[in-house]
């Protein structure tokens, strides 16, 4: 993995902002029983860049509570939904991903941005960064939680930012602040 200059050394340069929304909670939930503040996260990754379009991709599920808030939180802080409803099959599995739209999206604007940034820990877009490194000329960085991303992914982007390194990103749960303080007392 090469590591490029930071978002402000390239004041101008178009961005375009792809975040896999399910990967991202269920990582901040598992890592820090936390959720992530999404105004920190576009102003980490943008920086001084001119955002062209900054993408969220959700799934709905039909017994979630609050989500339709936290659908409207994500779009405050001027994320664009992709949302799809969750899957049920008859044998009781459930499917819930992006991957495919999300990849398809990325490709279809490769050619109106200078950088892309991949919201996600998931080994699946290694072929995707690929492309838009190789064919599309884009630099490509990847956010993710370091200990739940893919080495792969971390490997084939030009700039991997560890999400876990920026202040203020994980909202702790006051039931998890507590829990923390009985479980590791300093």
């Amino acid at each position: 993995m090469a590591v490029s200059p930071s978002p402000s050394s390239y004041r101008n340069q178009r961005v375009g902002i792809f975040i896999d929304v399910q990967n991202l909670y269920h990582s901040a939930k598992h890592l820090f029983q936390g959720r992530v503040n999404y105004a920190e996260l576009i102003k980490h990754v943008v920086g001084e860049r001119q955002p062209v379009r900054m993408l969220g991709y959700v799934v709905k599920s039909a017994t979630a509570e609050g989500e339709a808030q936290f659908f409207e939180a994500l779009e405050k802080v001027g994320i664009e939904l992709r949302s799809k409803d969750l899957q049920i099959f008859g044998d009781g599995s459930k499917k819930a991903d992006w991957d495919v739209g999300l990849a398809v999206d990325a490709i279809r604007m490769a050619t109106r941005l200078e950088a892309v940034v991949l919201v996600t820990g998931d080994g699946d877009f290694v072929p995707l960064v690929e492309y838009l490194k190789w064919n599309a000329g884009c630099t490509v960085e990847v956010a993710a939680f370091k200990r739940s991303a893919s080495i792969k992914l971390q490997e084939a982007a030009d700039r991997f930012i560890d999400l876990a390194e920026i202040p203020r990103l994980i909202i702790r749960s006051a039931r998890a602040a507590t829990a923390r303080r009985y479980t590791n007392p300093t």
